[in-house]
């Protein structure tokens, strides 16, 4: 991955007539959400295959649910999530946005591929394995980040509008919710979808494609 692009209007250039050049890729996740890990993986794949500059930045199943009727469930998820959102927020705040990217890393592992859903041992075993402090636990039952974390969240609602949902994904400045995938593509199959949707993005008037799901999630 590389660093240091600014957002540009894909409007002015191609999207994929020059696949060498280096795109800005800006990635909304909840570090709950199992469609946000199979999308940011994905987007770890492509750069290895595509020069792409990644910003990972959060967002919040919680923020997003507050006022709405969900099943029980959902609730519980959505609720629950709110301490991973602080924690990392916490994180971005005190060790820069950046730290965002593999602090994710360590909890998407431990969440979705180890299925391990006790969000504040994993939460403990992610901080350790970055070396960061275990008092950023702490944050996770204090507000003293929720202004932080509104406003990351309110950059995604921004970008996207009234379809916001994670995972959401920003390329050369334009912005839509999705792709949502329930596998990880690997190879130069992850690097054609991305070609693939960047093209998408680069034409001004396209703004939704969606077919039924079905089938499962996978993570490997």
């Amino acid at each position: 991955m590389t660093t240091g692009t600014t957002d540009t209007d894909s409007r002015t250039h191609p999207s994929a007539s020059d696949p060498g050049r280096t795109t800005r890729v800006d990635l909304w996740f909840d570090p709950a959400c199992p469609f946000a890990w199979i999308t940011s993986r994905w987007i770890r794949e492509v750069a290895l295959h595509r020069r792409l500059d990644v910003r990972f930045r959060l967002m919040s199943l919680y923020v997003l649910n507050e006022e709405r009727e969900l099943p029980d469930w959902y609730r519980t998820l959505v609720d629950n999530s709110l301490a991973l959102n602080r924690i990392c927020a916490a994180a971005a705040q005190e060790h820069g946005e950046e730290i965002l990217a593999g602090l994710y890393t360590e909890l998407g592992h431990r969440i979705h591929d180890g299925g391990d859903k006790e969000y504040r041992a994993v939460a403990r075993q992610a901080l350790a394995a970055l070396d960061l402090p275990a008092g950023l636990l702490a944050a996770a039952d204090t507000e003293a980040h929720d202004a932080w974390l509104r406003g990351s969240h309110a950059s995604c609602a921004d970008a996207v509008g009234d379809d916001v949902g994670t995972p959401a994904l920003r390329i050369d400045g334009v912005a839509y919710f999705g792709p949502v995938l329930q596998s990880i593509p690997r190879g130069e199959e992850a690097a054609r979808l991305f070609d693939a949707v960047r093209t998408l993005a680069g034409f001004p008037d396209f703004f939704e494609l969606k077919r039924p799901r079905s089938g499962r999630l996978r993570f490997d």
